[in-house]
């Protein structure tokens, strides 16, 4: 089922109209509203729609609107006759009540239906009860109709408690992204709620109108509607409801022009980054309405196609992740209340010889779940090319007092692979060999070796690791697997030649380029498992595990003059001490489940001595990135002066609100493995046919692949592997990235990508995806609450698209 967008067209305006409270009288002010329109715009329609019900039918809200307010079409959707809460209402229902998911849908198809007539108009959707009342399935309705992001009318309370209450409903309704378009309440002369209200809301710049109170019933039927005739008559003629009315009119004009002009006037101010400007359109900038789970709302600009009843506002699935960042979804309220409740309770403080809350609960929940013997410390910094300053720093300052290097050596270098890249600042940068990203950056200086490798994709229905061209004597030759499980069991893969051949590999290249070359290392660094930026390249689990084994065993291959003095902890391998080399893991992409696991550590079954992580550590919302170090790194900081000590910070170290909020996505995601919401993805990979060519004998894949596992279903990769224009896939986590053949051989500079991404892109209102490509790798990101159906989906469009 195609997710559901924000409901905007040119011609027809809709608006939500919110109760402070049940029983505020929204449906005598939405009766009011309905005959105001119906004056002021005596030549359009108006609907009134009723999504849920509850109470018997003669008492329904949409024929009171029926009955006083001629002229206007209503609807109700799903009515129910018990009249308590709609969660207890829908318990007498004989068949299962219906979803949010079936709800939000019905609306937004009812107000298609509407716009399709080719007719102008308004229409008002009226909820039930106050802002957060349960909805047929007990969740809360302001979440459930979060996705239309309708302009809000709230019904503030006029009663005893009605202030609170008021301002209550207008905060949640804020914290989840809706528009407060106007407030209306009835007067009320002993509590005078309207008074107060007019001046709280008009200093948010929300237009506040109150209303004449509605006449006392009067016994007899036609007596009292009579009274209530008359009431609504001189109600919806007053100056300043038609004066509101208008004041909508124009802002939902000015928000259609808003959203015209934001890409003209961001390409005439704005510098994008990783971007080429010269020959960019103005037309190419993605005008980004709000953004709701997996998806964006974006603006549709006008074509010729275009009718002042088209939707104007269309989903697109956000395929890179917003840059990777996205786990518990857009507009998330867990996370958006965790934010606010921290800068309510601190705001910013310093960190410096200081600690609040959320920094020690974060750093206590890192430090328990990456379950590493050897990390003790948690730096904190604010994203993830700093936190690799900050590693980088550590390791190095490590290896020089370990070593008794001079400190101010320039030679000293990195060892890591051909393809990784850590970051844009000058120190990350030079942990990458020359690349597109780095080569006109004047003070790039490229610091380091780095290992060309085997890599693993999918190529025609199984899983192979390829030596690169030309190294199949020193690496071995192509290997192929029935399954990615089989892949990643290195502790039984380590017995195999393979094994044998990248040890020996990678202790002749590092005795040669030390010995022979005179070069000097002073870290190990890798992007465990999947190198992101790049291309999405897959190692070889058991060549990253191999080469930090031999970093690790051999630390007279980096330093032979001096380690021969060295306590027995430099030259054995520990469970707590650094051997060889600091090992300095880079998980800012890969790690916190983007590939499944709490740590892609995990995959090469290896503890490194440092280990940075960001991106999914606050869910999408704020930066913030931790550097976490063994106690033995630490150590090396340490020392009577204080030029010795770690001399690294920026203003907003440790935030509370960014630690608040890792606290909460950590704890979502750490909850969401806990209860096998991801069981249905696992399933789908743990079923295997025959063992490849390079199983190994006594090993059960199916029992190994529980943990290897993809959001993306096997079926679908599989296929897409054996289509004539992709040479490999991978699927890990919720990446999923598609290598396009390319016969030009550019690399990043290549556009055979291109062309998919704009089919992609262009597709209809029900399968626009966003995505990114890295050369001619097209790679696309579900967060780790998508749902199954959007992504199958999903998958059915890429298929499409490559045919």
């Amino acid at each position: 089922m195609a997710p559901v967008g924000s409901a905007l067209w040119r011609s027809l305006r809709a608006y939500q109209v919110y109760g402070a409270n049940t029983d505020v009288g929204k449906t005598i002010a939405s009766t009011i509203l309905c005959k105001a329109l119906r004056k002021q715009f005596a030549k359009e329609h108006v609907w009134y729609l009723k999504p849920v019900s509850t109470g018997p039918q003669s008492e329904a809200d949409d024929l009171h609107i029926s009955r006083f307010a001629k002229g206007v079409s209503t609807k109700c959707l799903f009515q129910f006759d018990d009249a308590v809460s709609p969660h207890i209402a829908a318990r007498s229902m004989s068949t299962q009540p219906p979803s949010d998911n079936t709800i939000v849908q019905a609306v937004s198809a009812q107000m298609s239906e509407y716009a399709r007539g080719g007719r102008q108009g308004t229409i008002l959707l009226e909820t039930a009860g106050g802002v957060h009342s349960p909805t047929p399935s007990a969740s809360s309705q302001v979440d459930l109709y979060r996705p239309l992001r309708l302009p809000v009318i709230l019904i503030a309370d006029h009663r005893l408690g009605g202030i609170s209450s008021s301002i209550s409903a207008f905060e949640s309704l804020r914290i989840r992204g809706y528009d407060i378009d106007s407030v209306l309440l009835f007067e009320n002369t002993r509590y005078q709620n309207h008074e107060y209200l007019s001046a709280f809301f008009g200093r948010q710049g929300i237009p506040t109108v109150s209303l004449p109170p509605p006449p006392p019933r009067q016994d007899a039927v036609r007596d009292d509607e009579q009274a209530m005739n008359e009431y609504y008559e001189t109600a919806s003629n007053t100056d300043t409801v038609q004066e509101l009315v208008s004041l909508s009119v124009a802002r939902h004009q000015a928000r259609i022009e808003d959203l015209e002009t934001m890409a003209e006037r961001a390409h005439k101010n704005i510098w994008y980054p990783f971007t080429q400007h010269q020959g960019m359109p103005s037309a190419s900038i993605m005008t980004i309405d709000s953004a709701y789970k997996d998806d964006f709302q974006t603006y549709k600009p006008t074509t010729s196609e275009t009718t002042d009843n088209s939707l104007l506002i269309q989903p697109t699935f956000d395929g890179s992740a917003s840059w990777w960042t996205q786990g518990i979804g857009h507009g998330d309220p867990k996370l958006s209340l965790s934010a606010a409740y921290a800068a309510g309770r601190y705001g910013h403080v310093m960190f410096a010889g200081g600690i609040h809350e959320p920094a020690i609960s974060i750093a206590e929940l890192l430090l328990q779940h990456l379950a590493n013997p050897r990390l003790k410390k948690v730096f904190f910094s604010d994203n993830g090319s700093t936190g690799i300053e900050v590693a980088l720093k550590m390791a190095l300052r490590a290896a020089c007092v370990r070593y008794g290097w001079d400190v101010g050596r320039k030679d000293l270098g990195i060892l890591g692979l051909k393809g990784s890249y850590h970051g844009d600042t000058i120190g990350a940068m030079d942990c990458s060999e020359p690349s597109t990203f780095n080569e006109k950056v004047e003070w790039y200086r490229g610091r380091g070796h780095w290992f060309d490798f085997p890599k693993v994709m999918m190529v025609k229905g199984l899983w192979v690791v390829q030596p690169p061209l030309g190294m199949e004597e020193d690496l071995g030759p192509i290997m192929t697997f029935s399954t990615l499980a089989e892949v990643f069991n290195v502790e039984a893969r380590e017995k195999s030649a393979s094994a044998h051949m990248y040890k020996k590999y990678i202790s002749a290249t590092i005795e040669k380029l030390v010995r022979v070359e005179g070069r000097r290392f002073g870290a190990l660094m890798l992007e465990p498992v999947l190198l992101g930026a790049g291309g999405m390249i897959l190692a070889d689990p058991l060549f990253q595990r191999s080469l930090v084994q031999v970093v690790r065993e051999n630390p007279q291959l980096f330093a032979p003059s001096l380690t021969a003095g060295l306590p027995n902890r430099t030259t054995a391998p520990s469970s707590e001490y650094w051997t060889g080399l600091p090992v300095i893991f880079d998980e800012v992409f890969t790690g916190l489940y983007r590939l499944g696991r709490f740590s892609s550590a995990s995959f090469l079954g290896l503890h490194p001595d440092v280990s940075v992580h960001a991106k999914l550590l606050t869910g999408g919302l704020v930066p913030l990135c931790t550097t976490l170090a063994s106690e033995s790194i630490f150590d090396a900081f340490l020392g009577a002066e204080k030029s010795v000590a770690l001399l690294h910070g920026h203003s907003y170290t440790a935030h509370a609100i960014g630690c608040n909020v890792a606290k909460t996505a950590v704890g979502t995601m750490l909850r969401m493995e806990k209860e096998g919401v991801w069981d249905e993805y696992k399933r789908g990979w743990a079923e295997t046919g025959e063992p490849g060519p390079q199983h190994q004998a006594g090993v059960n894949p199916k029992s190994m692949s529980a943990d290897v596992w993809s959001n993306w279903s096997r079926g679908f990769v599989t296929e897409l592997s054996c289509r004539e224009k992709v040479e490999g896939v991978i699927a890990l986590g919720s990446v999923l990235a598609i290598t396009l053949r390319d016969d030009a051989n550019a690399g990043y500079t290549s556009t055979a990508a291109s062309e998919l991404q704009q089919k992609l892109l262009g597709g209809d209102s029900e399968s626009r995806i966003h995505s990114r490509v890295l050369g001619n790798v097209l790679y696309l990101m579900a967060s780790q609450t998508s749902e199954r159906e959007e992504l199958l989906g999903i998958e059915k469009s890429v298929l499409l698209a490559l045919s």
